[in-house]
């Protein structure tokens, strides 16, 4: 070999070992083609468009009643309970439990490999100590704390390779409960503080050195586009927070992120106008963190209700219109119990449509998505407002099959009574601004539901009425089933394409987490976890307080068809 060559191939070298995760799993490739590896579930939404769905399909409509337990596993430490999606690489599972306790677990066993018990820095953890999961690329597991640190560990070990701290947790009374999303060469993380006196923001680190690399503040700063929705003295206090996790789309290099409610909540004399960029979409440069565009479903939020949930990226082609133009849509449920459809490239209005049937706090949308009369939430005065600050329905994902075209989501029939109150406005103390009391619609009791629509036009395919309030996300697999849990203890699976329940099961405690399916050796897995941890899973016990809630848990419950000989493999 010349020197010339010699020289071009040590650069070559030296360029791609430069590359987070270099050599090291799962790769950026593996992880933006997700799709391409039905035994893992790589990231938290299953994929990079948050469809939360398996093509697995040894588990049938015809077999799912055989449905049982493979393995169980306990985190060992119920407060909190189990909100986590777990993740599988390769036959290895990756759980975190509340407390941000991380293991390793063998995937077809439930075997532990490792374990890593975070050491939380105070006892003044703002909003919950439960965790809804982490992230792996590179090597490494990447999450942030209940204490509003980011940790990175090695896969292989458990071992910690750093512990940041993003802010001071009790000085902003903010923190991570959900899982980070790795874009490229960044790990970006959300955080809470939408009820504190905070400014929320988005932090993108090295994902080789835990490095900050840019910052986006979710309420504009003085002086630039959107402060001018705020009165001057909120823009550092105002909340809206990035407290789940966000989607990507990789052929236009668009991160998209929901934010969540203004402070303080129920009483605005500080802050007149609309409060961009609470209540909204934000489209950002992953590479720069630069807003690339908006979207703003709830201006002037009165009601609590985030814009925060997941970002699904659905390529939607009318029936029968195969080979015809593909809509580039962006579908996002609103806690408020709407649905705002834009073209994801531009984030220009296509559709709205609501996704619960009790809707007290705006008449309509106009030709532009913007909510019609809205309500008024008068200072000195109870207002009765539907659904309540608990949501049309929570943090809870939604499901997208490509099979069926549907896209499923769930409903939350409930009000409030919404009690404004001034409070002196203490950055990192909490900025409510008044209370709520919980009620039933005033003609009919509380319900919830779990629905499959078409995602573009929200025509209802089918309904199933749940058993509560449904806090746990859906699953949708390639055998046509929907996977999910409620918080009186059942595991459940619906037919896909009717909705009919076909396969329930005890499973001890309640299901407030996020289902996932994997194949390990050809055998498919369903794995639920269990455990109350959700803040809004006790709305079911005060609407309907004769029944009986499970006790508190904490447990990953994964099952699989019985093994027989010939049992044709999951793919």
């Amino acid at each position: 070999m010349n020197r010339q060559l010699r020289l071009f191939c040590f650069l070559i070298l030296a360029f791609a070992t430069s590359l987070p995760g270099f050599a090291q799993e799962p790769t950026w490739q593996r992880l933006i083609n997700s799709d391409k590896e039905p035994q893992n579930w790589l990231s938290y939404g299953g994929n990079y468009a948050a469809h939360r769905f398996s093509s697995l399909n040894q588990i049938t409509p015809a077999n799912v009643k055989n449905l049982a337990p493979a393995w169980m596993f306990p985190t060992g430490e119920v407060r909190g309970g189990l909100n986590a999606t777990p993740i599988v690489m390769d036959g290895v599972m990756y759980l975190m439990g509340p407390m941000n306790r991380v293991f390793a677990i063998n995937a077809a066993t439930g075997e532990v490999i490792w374990k890593y018990l975070y050491k939380v820095t105070t006892r003044n953890i703002p909003y919950q100590v439960g965790a809804r999961g982490l992230a792996i690329g590179y090597g490494k597991v990447y999450f942030g704390t209940v204490d509003n640190h980011f940790i990175a560990l090695d896969m292989k070990t458990g071992r910690e390779l750093w512990d940041v701290e993003i802010e001071n947790t009790e000085l902003c009374g903010c923190n991570v409960t959900s899982p980070p999303l790795i874009v490229k060469d960044k790990v970006i993380v959300g955080g809470t503080g939408g009820e504190h006196a905070h400014r929320g923001y988005l932090s993108a680190f090295d994902a080789s050195s835990g490095k900050l690399l840019w910052r986006f503040y979710t309420i504009p700063a003085a002086g630039e586009p959107g402060s001018e929705t705020w009165d001057p003295r909120m823009l550092k206090y105002g909340g809206a927070p990035t407290w789940l996790t966000g989607s990507y789309d990789a052929e236009l290099n668009l991160v998209y992120w929901g934010v969540g409610n203004p402070s303080s909540d129920f009483y605005d004399e500080f802050r007149p106008g609309d409060n961009l960029y609470s209540n909204s979409i934000i489209a950002l440069d992953p590479d720069t963190g630069k807003l690339k565009w908006h979207y703003q479903e709830v201006p002037h939020d009165m009601y609590d209700f985030d814009s925060a949930y997941e970002c699904v990226l659905i390529d939607y082609q009318k029936d029968g219109q195969k080979g015809g133009k593909t809509q580039k849509l962006l579908v996002h449920p609103n806690k408020g119990g709407y649905t705002w459809v834009l073209d994801r490239a531009t984030g220009k209005y296509v559709n709205a449509y609501p996704h619960v049937d009790v809707l007290t706090w705006l008449k309509g949308v106009d030709k532009n998505g913007r909510p019609i009369d809205m309500q008024p939430v008068p200072p000195d005065k109870e207002t009765f407002v539907c659904p309540s600050a608990g949501g049309g329905r929570n943090w809870d994902h939604s499901s997208y099959s490509p099979r069926t075209k549907f896209w499923y989501n769930v409903g939350w029939e409930m009000c409030n009574v919404i009690k404004p109150e001034k409070l002196e406005i203490v950055e990192g103390k909490p900025l409510f601004g008044g209370g709520i009391d919980f009620k039933p619609p005033k003609d009919k009791a509380a319900y919830g539901h779990i629905n499959a629509f078409d995602p573009l036009t929200g025509e209802r395919k089918w309904r199933y009425l749940t058993d509560g309030l449904n806090v746990a996300s859906l699953l949708t697999t390639g055998g046509d089933l929907l996977f999910s849990g409620d918080v009186y203890g059942n595991a459940f699976a619906l037919d896909a394409k009717t909705g009919k329940k076909l396969w329930s099961f005890k499973v001890g405690g309640s299901v407030t987490g996020s289902p996932i399916s994997y194949s390990v050796n050809g055998r498919q897995f369903v794995a639920v976890p269990v455990g109350m941890g959700s803040l809004v899973g006790g709305l079911s016990a005060m609407m309907w307080p004769d029944k009986m809630m499970p006790e508190g848990s904490s447990t990953l419950v994964v099952f699989a068809l019985p093994e027989t000989k010939g049992a044709s493999r999951a793919k």
